[in-house]
């Protein structure tokens, strides 16, 4: 896979501004429910892994950015 040259990549603000616009409506908002239920709200066991844990860390934060992405594409409107 190569990469994309800077001048055919989109700006910060298209990409928010499509993201909030793919999570628009009830379908939207029923994946971002999921979504925050699957990580956010997630509790592991006490006696889980560091791999587990760094699992689901890294969901949250790959969540995280998609749920700022949606606020600054929502604030953009």
């Amino acid at each position: 896979m190569s990469a994309t040259p800077e001048s055919d990549r989109p700006d910060g603000e298209a990409v928010a501004r499509a993201f909030a616009r793919c999570f628009a409506g009830a379908d939207g908002a029923l994946a971002l429910d999921h979504l925050r239920r699957i990580t956010f709200e997630r509790v592991l066991a006490p006696e889980v892994g560091e791999a587990a844990l760094r699992d689901l860390e890294g969901q949250r934060r790959l969540a995280a950015n998609l749920l700022a992405l949606i606020r600054r594409g929502r604030a953009g409107d």
